[in-house]
């Protein structure tokens, strides 16, 4: 399959590393050569340097014969005129990056008129994760699959938890609920546990379930927290924008702090039941004059890192019990894990998981499962995905304890119409099932690349 990405920022250069150490063929167009430089001696990848929207451009790096064209500048336009002449070539599919609200609105007519096969906005997808944080404030990060019917939240182990010294077995034994920890983060090493894995404090563990079971296992553990009402947002850019009109829906109470005036204004015509304050939200005195101490969470959006870092260490210095960081640089995201902030969200990995789900789905096309939903966990160690079983296969109606797995990878639940399964050996893929693979593995394509090679003769 070959993929022609154009732009080589934080999600070129990332979508370029994860397709390239797949089954891809990746060029990279970029007008800047010393990064282009950088892609090439990290990644197995052609480049071409020079401006995406040229259409010479663009038959140097071959794309009249992709079977994909990702746009990803920094520009929507730009990244829309790229698509349309890339079609214009012979490209077969296309996939743009656009961010802007106005823009996003019309998608639909633009997809047509631009014979777009997808539209990625960032900030709204990364809208929607803290929003799921919002409403589930136990999880560090939530992801959803099932069209939301099903969630995979990320939890730590505190000192006081009553889960540290069981066994999983234990757990599942004495709380009942239709749970599943798929894997655990113990001491920087990953694992998907058995039944026998005892809990230790400080483990991070990953748990899919339906949102009605999650809230019901932290209010049995006592740890439930209480719906988040008052939520404050430090930044008022388009991110913030869409997170707002999603948490009013919710009747929160919404207050923006930005510190330039024009985009203040209008947010205040876009948003007239949300508060508005021209303001620096680096500036702690500003942000205990307008309530930190009161408000339930705080989000950082600003657009630099240290700038939201700040923030997020002053706000749990206030004790305020949820706090969401943005962070778009994977070291420094690594850098702040260890120093109390573990809700961190980043617009460029949301966007290449998106795509990546895309890419993944179109390469098994003709094959009797597709991939439906992606997301990489655990610094991209981990992979969580959505298989939709379209057809029988020779591994359906098979009990799950007949399947022989390869190492590393746990069939985590299995969506089938109204029910929501957590398995067990007894059950079974159906044909029209929703089924969702944790693995351990980079290479997992198809839903019987989780079996063991022999036993996939055999079937």
């Amino acid at each position: 399959m070959k993929i022609v990405i154009v732009g080589d920022g934080k999600v070129g250069y990332k979508l370029a590393k994860c397709l390239s150490e797949g089954l891809y063929d990746v060029v990279l167009i970029d007008s800047n050569e010393k990064k282009l430089r950088t892609a090439i001696d990290r990644l197995d990848i052609f480049c071409v340097p020079g401006d995406g929207v040229s259409a010479e451009i663009q038959m140097q790096a071959d794309v009249p014969h992709a079977d994909l064209v990702i746009a990803c500048t920094s520009t929507d336009e730009c990244n829309m005129l790229i698509c349309l002449i890339a079609r214009r070539l012979g490209a077969r599919h296309t996939i743009a990056r656009v961010r802007n609200p106005v823009y996003y609105h019309q998608i639909e007519i633009l997809k047509k008129d631009l014979h777009l096969s997808m539209a990625v906005n960032p900030d709204l997808i990364v809208a929607g994760d803290i929003t799921r944080m919002i409403l589930f404030p136990d999880a560090s990060k939530i992801e959803t699959f099932v069209k939301g019917r099903v969630e995979l939240a990320e939890i730590m182990l505190g000192a006081n938890s009553k889960l540290i010294g069981c066994t999983l077995a234990q757990v599942y034994s004495k709380y009942q609920i239709k749970l599943l920890v798929c894997v655990v983060e113990h001491q920087g090493k990953i694992l998907i546990p058995d039944g026998e894995y005892v809990l230790h404090q400080g483990d991070k563990l990953y748990i899919t379930g339906s949102h009605k079971d999650m809230k019901r296992f932290f209010k049995l553990l006592g740890e439930y927290r209480e719906k988040i009402r008052r939520v404050m947002l430090c930044g008022g850019g388009r991110m913030s924008y869409y997170l707002a009109k999603q948490l009013l829906a919710l009747k929160i109470q919404v207050k923006i702090i930005e510190r330039d005036e024009g985009r203040c204004e209008h947010l205040c015509e876009m948003l007239p039941e949300v508060t508005v304050i021209h303001g620096d939200a680096t500036d702690h005195d500003l942000l205990m004059e307008e309530g930190i101490q009161e408000t339930d969470a705080l989000i950082a959006l600003t657009g630099m890192d240290e700038e939201n870092i700040i923030m997020s260490l002053f706000a749990k210095g206030q004790n305020v019990p949820k706090v969401i960081t943005k962070v778009n640089e994977d070291r420094r995201a690594e850098m702040v894990k260890g120093v109390g902030i573990d809700s961190i969200v980043s617009p460029k990995s949301a966007t290449a998981d998106t795509i990546l789900s895309y890419v993944k789905a179109r390469h098994n096309s003709q094959r009797s499962t597709n991939i439906e939903t992606l997301y990489q966990l655990v610094d991209e160690k981990v992979e969580a995905m959505e298989f939709i079983v379209r057809s029988a296969t020779p591994y359906t109606n098979i009990p799950l304890k007949d399947l022989e797995l390869r190492p590393n990878n746990i069939i985590a639940c299995i969506a089938r119409k109204n029910q929501i399964i957590i398995p067990n050996g007894e059950d079974m893929i159906q044909a029209g099932d929703s089924v969702i693979v944790i693995t351990l593995e980079q290479q997992i394509h198809n839903l019987e690349d989780i079996l063991e090679q022999e036993y996939r003769n055999e079937l």
